[in-house]
């Protein structure tokens, strides 16, 4: 893409969207684009010199725009995207410039129903704390970085491989990771089964001689001869796990308020590896990520600096206010084995606190599709604030509401609120720890938030 001078993008405000437009706009390229909304996102993308316009008008689109990069969450009846196609212009789908990107790099890419952002930006760090110059496209805003994406001289990136819309049978890794395999993006594939075959699509894509981290118990999904395939091409398979696999997590415990575990795999045994991040998920996350850093050839000293002085992502069990009598911290939980994940970690570093969660279900469909989880584990808070489902790209689906999850919980101790009514009914609320949960537009009530209970 040397000869392309100009790039607009439709949906520029996206996460992995704005990572691709900060590459180009880093080389000297022109970049404009359309968002929905005005965020803190798309206004810090607009301070670093893009152009971006917020009404569906083909008026506003620039007229010298010789490339066309868009989200396949754009609706069908997009006035703008829709004009794009008519003016004969290269149109790409976002993973397929992620692919143009990093194809000819010796790519580190994270793939998993969750945790493939702090994992990615995990292991940004530890490469960039190791050393290593490197580049990275991630899927959240990094607290060490401030930024979404990294700009490096060496040949090494990293990515966050997105299983929507099989997004990541685009991209050709070194060194590829698969977290997990749990149902999600149903609208998509169809069924579970379809899913797996996507990640064992992914699989299939590393190059010759690459490395495939995976954990243990997903190498069941595999047919013999499609692992046959794999080491046909030199690709060496390595299964992680905690007390199992050749990549071993073990004695994980709590130390002065941080995670500590011992690792073992690749030739290395480190004891007593301290993870500024909460909870046993982040833990076999930084064991991918160490993983990663050993084949690149980070050293011991260098891993365990990185793993102490991460900082996490926004959204990610973001601690917003953190005082001895009130915690608040916001999460991007958005399926069963996410909440799982947050409020297990909350429940483990301040297991005498009372935990209040407000959860915003994100799409109509994953609301269907996964009642029954995200009714078990809000049951796990003492308190739990449901708020209307956020319905991002689709239509409303007839008796899908939040009520049927509400209708599920088994605690008392909950509350259906509306965007209108959140606040108002905060005030007759006393946490100890507050949580709020999901990925559509409750963050735009952390600010609110934080600033009701730093003034009481």
């Amino acid at each position: 893409m040397q000869h392309t001078n100009h790039i607009y993008f439709v949906g520029i405000g996206g996460i992995g969207m704005s990572a691709i437009a900060r590459y180009f706009i880093a080389h000297g390229k022109r970049v404009s684009g359309y968002d929905k909304t005005k965020t803190l996102l798309t206004e810090t993308l607009e301070q670093e010199g893009m152009y971006i316009h917020y009404d569906d008008e083909i008026s506003l689109i620039p007229t010298d725009i010789d490339t066309v990069i868009y989200t396949p969450a754009i609706p069908a009846d997009h006035k703008g995207l829709n004009h794009l196609k008519t003016l004969g212009l290269p149109l790409m789908k976002r993973s397929e410039a992620l692919g143009l990107l990093s194809n000819d790099k010796r790519s580190v890419a994270i793939a998993g129903t969750h945790g493939k952002t702090t994992t990615s930006s995990m292991t940004a760090h530890v490469l960039k704390v190791g050393g290593i110059d490197v580049s990275a496209f991630l899927g959240g805003i990094t607290a060490d970085y401030h930024s979404n994406f990294l700009i490096g001289k060496s040949d090494v990136v990293v990515l966050e491989a997105d299983e929507y819309d099989r997004s990541f049978l685009r991209l050709s890794p070194y060194i590829a990771a698969i977290l997990s395999m749990d149902p999600d993006h149903l609208d998509i594939y169809g069924d579970k089964d379809e899913m797996v075959a996507g990640y064992k699509a992914f699989a299939g894509k590393i190059r010759d001689n690459g490395s495939l981290i995976i954990k243990t118990g997903l190498l069941n999904k595999f047919t013999l001869n499609e692992l046959a395939e794999l080491s046909k091409r030199n690709i060496n398979v390595y299964e992680f796990g905690v007390n199992e696999g050749q990549i071993q997590l073990s004695n994980i415990g709590v130390e002065n308020g941080k995670f500590v575990f011992d690792y073992q795999g690749l030739g290395h045994h480190f004891q007593k590896v301290f993870l500024n991040m909460p909870g046993r998920h982040n833990v076999e996350n930084a064991c991918v990520a160490i993983s990663a850093a050993i084949l690149c050839g980070v050293d011991e000293d260098k891993i365990r600096k990185a793993m102490a002085e991460f900082k996490g992502i926004q959204r990610r069990f973001e601690k917003i206010v953190d005082q001895e009598d009130f915690v608040y911290i916001d999460d991007y939980a958005h399926h069963p084995s996410e909440l799982k994940a947050a409020i297990d970690a909350a429940k483990t570093l301040y297991p005498d606190k009372k935990i209040t969660g407000i959860f915003q279900p994100h799409l109509y469909s994953r609301t269907r599709d996964f009642v029954e989880g995200f009714a078990a584990e809000l049951d796990k808070l003492d308190e739990v604030i449901l708020m209307d489902i956020y319905p991002a790209r689709e239509l409303p689906i007839e008796g899908v509401t939040s009520e049927i999850v509400f209708d599920l919980l088994k605690n008392k101790n909950k509350t259906l609120v509306t965007k209108a009514t959140l606040m108002e009914v905060l005030k007759d609320k006393h946490p100890e720890i507050l949580m709020t949960l999901g990925a559509g537009d409750i963050d735009t009530f952390v600010p609110k938030i934080k600033e009701y209970y730093s003034s009481k």
